[in-house]
């Protein structure tokens, strides 16, 4: 391992806030153990990561890429030249940073730098945040030399030989809720003496989700709790014009929360979706959940993600497709149900790994040997 010397490294991934925080954790636990490193990112034109990874300090390149649609669809007479694109400017790219190791944590631009890299010679390793894993790192587990995993179990599409259970990187910051809910109630404007249901539908919001509150909203506002509703960018201005003329004194809406962790400190229950990063929070912080999987989501491993912890009796799960008749009725029982809320804390407690960022980190920099 190097100590003290310049380490160069390249992270390619994104698409999602799933992809891109853990990659910007993995940067930063990198940057911790080597503060000489130098990492560039490598993401998606038109994609968050273009804006979210400048934000976090860190310097980026794009790729003309998108991903390959399932169904007959005019898009995939482009994919070709897009992904031949992508392929001869991640060369040219690893040929000029000239890194010692390359790390792919999903999305369309892991695809093609990945492949350059292993292609080249340069030692890799892939994040695999979910307990069913995409096409993409399914194809480069035979090529990378490390795999971190966030499930047990995942020797069923990797080489057992390369998995090391890591957990997913986590924003350390929005985990460390001990000690906050004084401070959270105050920050949200919430009374002490009810019980807080958070509704989260990842960094893009969740509109199966929003339509199902916003569908049933009288009788959400007459429930004997509060709401913290984060609804995403794209249904913030239709729920706020058409929640405008009510009284929603004990539900508050917001296009986004910046201060997640003193969301997850008032939570007394957590309605989210079932994305991996999402999974990983709401285990460190140990608080009872219903997940409602986003059921386009690739192979569907949303379902499958939240499955394992409904097996365990850590969660519980509504369909998308049934979210509409029954989240007002699963979100009101189960919050006035004090066992399950304790039992599940508890279930949910066990699936929660900690400084995962830092585990990975090590990891990578092991390869620049």
């Amino acid at each position: 391992m190097r100590q003290g010397n310049e380490i160069r490294v390249i992270i390619s991934g994104g698409g999602t806030g799933g992809h891109i925080f853990p990659a910007i954790a993995i940067a930063k636990a990198i940057q911790e153990l080597q503060p000489k490193a130098k990492i560039l990112f490598v993401g998606a034109i038109g994609k968050m990561e273009m804006e979210k990874v400048p934000e976090a300090g860190f310097s980026i390149e794009g790729l003309w890429i998108s991903g390959f649609q399932r169904s007959l669809s005019l898009q995939n007479l482009g994919f070709p030249f897009k992904l031949m694109s992508s392929l001869l400017k991640a060369r040219s790219i690893i040929k000029k940073f000239k890194p010692q190791v390359v790390v792919g944590v999903g999305g369309f631009a892991s695809g093609p730098t990945l492949n350059m890299a292993t292609h080249i010679g340069i030692p890799t390793l892939i994040q695999e945040q979910n307990s069913y894993p995409g096409i993409t790192n399914k194809l480069l587990a035979q090529k990378v030399n490390t795999i971190c995993v966030a499930y047990e179990g995942m020797e069923k599409y990797f080489p057992k030989e390369k998995i090391i259970l890591t957990g997913n990187p986590i924003r350390q910051q929005v985990v460390e809720i001990e000690g906050k809910r004084n401070e959270a109630l105050s920050f949200f404007g919430l009374q002490p003496h009810k019980k807080t249901i958070l509704v989260v539908g990842g960094s893009l919001g969740a509109q199966s989700i929003n339509r199902a509150i916003l569908s049933k909203i009288e009788d959400w506002r007459q429930l004997d709790a509060q709401l913290i509703w984060q609804t995403g960018k794209t249904s913030f201005a239709e729920i706020a014009s058409k929640t405008a003329p009510l009284n929603l004194e004990h539900i508050k809406i917001y296009e986004f929360i910046q201060r997640m962790d003193l969301a997850y400190a008032a939570a007394d229950l957590i309605i989210s979706r079932a994305g991996a990063i999402a999974i990983s929070e709401i285990s460190a912080v140990g608080k009872p959940v219903v997940f409602v999987p986003y059921p386009h989501a690739a192979e569907d491993h949303q379902t499958k993600n939240a499955q394992r912890l409904v097996e365990r009796k850590a969660a519980l799960l509504i369909r998308d497709s049934e979210v509409n008749m029954d989240l007002y009725d699963v979100g009101s029982q189960t919050l006035s149900n004090s066992e399950l809320l304790k039992s599940m804390a508890e279930e949910i407690k066990k699936f929660g790994i900690n400084h995962a960022d830092r585990i990975i980190a090590q990891e990578v920099i092991k390869l620049t040997v």
